[in-house]
């Protein structure tokens, strides 16, 4: 249960079908003490394409009714592109591939930030929860390579920190939190991962208890789903 937010708070999750975006969903949907949660994605109604701002307006706009909400989870992205993985090394670097890697990780998301936050209750504690990556972390990067995948998680974060600033203004209890859920078992991570990745069920239910516990700040704030800060 989400006991930080008020009684009867009202939930969404983009990115509803993706492994960790449904068992987050799945989650909310027991919590008693919501009395909704949405979930929307390519294949729901209303239906939502990361790469267009007419569809993620649209969206918005379709869902306004529905608010205000006090949760939003943002559990889109991508690392395969296209059929295509991360690179590994400079000579594998395409310029189309770089820039796919931008819009769905990180333009995108901060799109949804321009006309969902809007929808955010005011006066409130409300929560913006939006799954990063630690490879995205700069200081963190030891290994190198996943060049555009660590360059688009970098670049949200950035994006998130700088929203975080902006919407405290008018939502001093707002939070806004990158997270890295771990190693969790889903098609994204499946061929780069062993068999000791989280079952997604176990992935949902740490993220939204460190969710739960956090307190606003003023700026966004980067944890993994044990509630260790990470280096920005």
């Amino acid at each position: 249960m989400m006991q930080s937010l008020p009684e009867g708070y009202r939930a969404l999750v983009i990115g509803s079908s993706g492994a960790i975006g449904g068992a987050l969903l799945q989650q909310l949907q027991t919590d008693v003490r919501c009395a909704g949660v949405w979930g929307v994605s390519r294949h729901s109604t209303p239906g939502l394409d990361l790469l267009s701002e007419v569809s993620i307006a649209a969206c918005a706009q379709d869902l306004a009714a529905q608010g205000p909400f006090h949760l939003v989870l943002d559990a889109t992205g991508a690392l395969t592109l296209n059929g295509r993985g991360p690179e590994k090394r400079l000579d594998e670097l395409d310029a189309a591939h770089l820039l796919s890697a931008l819009h769905l990780n990180a333009v995108g998301p901060s799109l949804l930030l321009k006309h969902f936050v809007p929808l955010l209750a005011p006066g409130q504690r409300v929560i913006w929860g939006k799954l990063s990556a630690r490879v995205g972390s700069i200081e963190d990067n030891r290994k190198g390579g996943w060049y555009g995948y660590r360059a688009a998680k970098a670049a949200l974060n950035m994006l998130l920190q700088t929203a975080a600033i902006e919407i405290a203004r008018r939502r001093p209890l707002a939070l806004v939190v990158a997270l890295q859920p771990g190693t969790v078992q889903s098609p994204l991570s499946q061929p780069f991962v062993g068999q000791d990745a989280l079952p997604t069920e176990q992935a949902a239910q740490r993220l939204l208890s460190v969710l739960d516990a956090l307190l606003p700040t003023g700026r966004a704030q980067f944890v993994d789903h044990l509630g260790q800060h990470l280096a920005w």
